[in-house]
């Protein structure tokens, strides 16, 4: 059974289910947990999931969140009224599982690269350690220097 959120004249967003007003930010959020939602117009009483659920894709674009496919967004462009509105279900389970399959590579994209910038800070150390090391040897008696500069005053 989906989540009903109504909306009002200001835009708002009210969840009759935990009696508060929400964010976009919000039910984008529930969405992506796999809630399915239901917006309702409080005046009409309209169903206008769809316009808030292509306000949240909007918004997530402009922030630079969202990544939608120019070919997506040019095949809906292209659509009819008539295809859209016998198509929206298909279209808002498509848009569903593209925007959780974009948010789910988000999570391990961002731990392979905090993995990433810790072996670079490691191998930093390690090249250092290394530089160190070898300095080391070339300053002490019997190193690597001293050996040469012995073979070279005995030829």
């Amino acid at each position: 059974m989906p989540r009903t959120i109504k909306r009002y004249e200001s835009r708002k967003l009210y969840d009759s289910a935990e009696s508060r007003y929400v964010s976009l930010q919000e039910v984008a959020a529930w969405i992506r947990d796999g809630q399915e939602i239901e917006v309702i117009d409080n005046a009409t009483d309209e169903v206008v999931t769809s316009q808030t659920l292509a306000q949240i894709i909007l918004d997530e674009g402009r922030s630079g969140r969202g990544r939608l496919s120019p070919e997506l967004l040019h095949d809906l462009v292209r659509a009819s009224g008539e295809k859209i509105s016998n198509g929206v279900t298909q279209v808002q389970k498509g848009l569903h599982r593209l925007v959780r399959a974009s948010f789910d590579r988000l999570g391990p994209v961002k731990e392979a690269r905090a993995e990433m910038r810790a072996l670079r800070q490691r191998l930093d150390l390690l090249e250092k350690t290394l530089t160190n090391l070898e300095a080391g040897r070339e300053t002490k008696p019997g190193g690597p220097r001293d050996e040469q500069n012995a073979n070279t005053e005995e030829a």
